[in-house]
């Protein structure tokens, strides 16, 4: 591949132009010797490049625009010629020809194969019928779409990432979704079978059921020819409206085998350990191609890899061959966090495993050990915490620093101390950089963020699971030089949640697209802004959380203005102001919860709380509780939950202050406020303290001469009791100190940090917080007071607003095209005289099925 002396243009032809083709573009634009090449770029799909990964993303709002991956003017300014819908469709290596469909032919000096892999279909009788699906390109999404109008079942076959992907989808597009997987367990590859077994119960909670060790043996059709089901290979049959193949991908390398290159046994273009096949003129890379160590590797991090080695030895350059990669995963299916690094099969003679498993949470991790303290690898399910720390000492082999025991428990890394890397050990497995080099650009080249580092090394571009750790180690780099460090909310935002708070307030900025655009990084948003930024538009009283754009930004909870339970169902709470409640309004909740089958329980709170709805009963039940003269008791939000009060002086012999009117008073006046997390408090009428006033967000307290008002307290796993603010306050100065109270923590606080946390981090701690609300310290105090104001007038009932809108109420429905239809997932037993969610594998019934309840039958009613 010699380039003449006299520096004549030379033909470079890429065949595809996927997420690897797109890489390899730009490995090659890096290369001294591009400008002598001509690069021509062939692609099947109508779209330039396009992040293949975030694929499910398309279900849930995201646009092809948004996965874009070729960056505007980057082929024009680098003279690449991109042709779309017009693929290879023969080699002639004789003449380095190719010729597409279209009928053209171009000419290579070097040809580089990036045809990736096409979705493997079980070679079962029916599959071409309509209403069979494949799951790979945008192309696909659609047509998934469209044949969802009016199916209410849909089966996935193949559990494995893009399986479970794909039955996401279709469970968040509202159909009765059912999982078909060969293997034992889901996830076969990645994870071992405690791991499986744990991921099968967080799916299944969440109404996805699930078939292992049955495959497809053929697609049932109806008259009309379309879909109706599909017969497993166990004998039974599924009934389905929609089918959906995602058991794994095949290498794409018909090209290949029709032009003489050798191919493996399984497939997979053979190359060697600098990515040429046998003819040196034909290079491969990605999923087509199987690699010199004998495999075809199916993430992006190895296809990545393969472009850089690829476009340097093309251009002739040093570096690493490509002799294999790291299979670590990290990612969520349906809402569950599942990683799996290293070998996470403890394969290695002598391995040992460390294992911590509660069933009842959902958690199971797994560390596998060698014979030496080494960590060779691990499975984590449910909690992924550590896993940007773990997977690089897996990849480098280093012996633990700590008791392998202690990272696996809860909090174990809280407990453990720091875990060093070794410099050499990989951070961004996609592209292949070190700590070191992440190190090395902050020191050196001057890279003092995270995205300045991305920038310089490209780590943290790919698959982002790495993200975390980058930023923890540009920290620490940036903390050993001296250099004050600014703590983002997350890749998108360089700004704390604190600061997009004063943003929003100060600009009136209403969206998150608006915020991102000014004050952001760019991209698409996360899982950690958008509901953030949700938080705080919703706070300053931007809009109703379901309109438009910021209904899209919402945490599960808020997107149905109701509680999600383990079997798929809602659980619904109306506010109930100080516990107090008259004998009609508990006729009324129970009237509902007798016709609709609910479940019914007292809180905590001092509230009734009714387990069992379905998405489409939601709004019924709303408007028989707004009716009863209720509203939403915000128990799904971050926000005010309840002011908890005992009877006081009323009733109470011991009572010195009417704690019941006290604690209706302020419920009602911080109904609906949004806050970074969730907000409790109590008042108790004396000092024998019934209403538990010391445990909450605030907490007030009786006293002969007024009112004792405490904060920074929780309950939870790590209690905490609250502080004394201020005493004997009479009632307008109290409530007054409270406003203050709750704006300065919602202004100042990160995100889903408790008052308790925040208090204890708030520089001056409770004597800065008294200068604050009390003395005005930073003259803030006519600003708190304006958005208590503001907050109060603003207020609007979420549940009889959204009962008023059409647009809104369409999201109510368990199958978009069929509203009312009662979702067969979700099903329950009777239990003590109600009912509670059927286990998985446990006959149930569904919520228009009777049941037997104390020996009567009990009609569970649809809407």
């Amino acid at each position: 591949m010699t380039t003449p002396s006299d520096r004549a243009v030379r033909d470079l032809v890429l065949v595809g132009h996927g997420m690897v083709g797109q890489r390899f573009l730009e490995a090659w634009s890096e290369q001294p010797a591009a400008r002598d090449w001509r690069v021509t770029v062939l692609a099947e799909e109508p779209r330039p490049a396009y992040d293949r990964v975030h694929l499910s993303s398309l279900f849930s709002g995201s646009t092809p625009e948004d996965l874009a991956l070729c960056p505007s003017g980057f082929l024009a300014e680098h003279g690449f010629d991109l042709r779309l819908g017009d693929p290879v469709s023969a080699i002639d290596r004789a003449a380095r020809l190719v010729r597409t469909r279209s009928g053209s032919e171009l000419r290579y000096d070097v040809l580089v194969l990036a045809t990736g892999s096409v979705p493997f279909v079980p070679p079962v009788p029916g599959t071409d019928a309509p209403g069979c699906h494949v799951y790979r390109t945008v192309e696909d999404v659609d047509a998934i779409r469209a044949g969802a109008t009016g199916a209410a079942t849909g089966v996935v076959v193949g559990g494995g990432l893009l399986g479970l992907e794909a039955a996401g989808a279709l469970r968040a597009g509202g159909l009765a979704t059912h999982v078909v997987e060969f293997a034992p367990r889901l996830m076969a590859v990645q994870v071992d079978d405690g791991g499986g077994a744990a991921l099968r119960r967080k799916i299944e909670e969440l109404g996805v059921t699930v078939h292992t060790s049955a495959g497809a043996s053929g697609v049932l059709a109806g008259p009309d020819g379309r879909v109706r089901g599909l017969a497993l290979s166990d004998g039974r049959e599924l009934a389905a409206d929609l089918v959906v193949f995602s058991a794994g991908v095949r290498a794409r390398d018909q090209l290949a085998r029709d032009c003489g290159l050798p191919v493996g046994q399984r497939g997979g273009i053979v190359v060697d350990a600098r990515c040429r096949t046998e003819d040196p003129a034909v290079l491969a890379i990605g999923e087509c191609a199987q690699a010199a160590d004998g495999r075809v590797y199916g993430l992006v991090a190895p296809g990545y890899q393969m472009a850089e080695t690829a476009a340097r030895t093309i251009a002739e350059q040093p570096g690493q061959a490509f002799t294999g990669a790291d299979t670590s995963t990290k990612l969520k299916l349906l809402g569950v966090d599942v990683a799996s690094f290293g070998d996470p099969h403890g394969t290695a003679e002598g391995a040992l495993d460390v294992l911590y498993s509660d069933s009842r949470s959902g958690v199971y991790r797994k560390l596998v050990i060698g014979a030496d303290g080494a960590l060779l690898g691990g499975v984590l399910v449910g909690d992924t915490e550590g896993y940007g720390v773990l997977r690089p000492l897996a990849v480098a082999g280093k012996p633990l620093t700590v008791a392998p025991e202690q990272l696996v428990l809860p909090a174990g890394f809280a407990s453990a101390g720091p875990l060093a890397l070794p410099d050499d050990a990989v951070l961004c497995s996609c592209h292949n950089v070190t700590q070191g080099a992440v190190r090395a650009a902050v020191r050196e080249q001057g890279a003092d963020s995270v995205a300045a580092v991305k920038k310089c090394t490209r780590a943290g571009t790919g698959c982002g699971s790495c993200l975390k750790q980058l930023g923890t180690v540009v920290t620490e780099e940036l903390a050993a030089a001296g250099v004050a460090t600014v703590q983002g909310l997350c890749e998108h935002f360089a700004h704390s949640r604190a600061e997009l708070y004063e943003i929003v307030r100060v600009t009136g900025l209403n969206s998150f697209s608006e915020l991102l655009a000014g004050h952001g990084s760019g991209g698409e948003g996360c899982e950690i802004c958008k509901p953030t930024v949700a938080s705080i538009l919703a706070s300053l009283g931007n809009g109703h959380i379901l309109d438009g754009e910021q209904g899209a930004l919402q945490d599960s909870n808020d997107h149905f203005l109701a509680n999600l339970q383990r079997n798929g169902s809602y659980s619904v709470v109306p506010r109930v102001p100080g516990g107090e409640i008259t004998p009609e309004g508990l006729i009324a909740i129970g009237e509902i919860a007798r016709d609709h089958g609910l479940y019914t329980k007292l809180t905590g709170g001092q509230r009734i709380d009714m387990f069992g709805a379905t998405v489409d009963e939601l709004p019924v039940i709303w408007r028989k509780l707004v009716d009863a003269g209720f509203e939403s008791g915000h128990a799904y939000g971050k926000s005010l939950r309840t002011v908890k009060s005992c009877v006081g002086e009323a009733w109470c012999r011991f009572g010195v202050q009417d704690s019941t009117a006290l604690a209706i008073e302020l419920e009602l006046r911080y109904r609906g406020l949004r806050s970074p997390h969730k907000l409790k408090a109590a008042v108790s009428g004396c000092a024998r303290e019934c209403a538990e006033a010391q445990s909450k967000d605030f907490g007030v307290i009786a006293t002969s001469a007024g009112w004792n008002l405490y904060v920074g307290g929780n309950g939870g796993t790590t209690p905490r009791h609250a502080d004394l603010l201020a005493a004997d306050l009479d009632r307008e100065t109290l409530i007054r100190t409270i406003d203050r109270f709750l704006m300065f923590y919602i202004r100042t606080a990160d995100r889903l940090e408790r008052t308790s946390v925040w208090l204890e981090r708030l520089e001056g701690g409770l004597d800065h917080l008294r200068a604050v609300v009390l003395d005005d310290s930073l003259g803030i105090a006519a600003e708190l007071d304006e958005l208590t104001t503001r907050h109060i007038s603003g207020y609007r009932d979420e549940w009889a607003e959204t009962l008023a809108d059409p647009e809104r109420l369409r999201r109510f429905a368990s199958f978009v095209n069929a509203p009312g239809t009662p979702d067969p997932a979700v099903t329950f037993v009777p239990e003590r005289g109600q009912i509670r969610p059927a286990r998985p594998g446990e006959a149930g019934h569904t919520l228009n099925s009777p049941v037997l309840v104390a020996g009567a039958r009990l009609e569970v009613l649809t809407p």
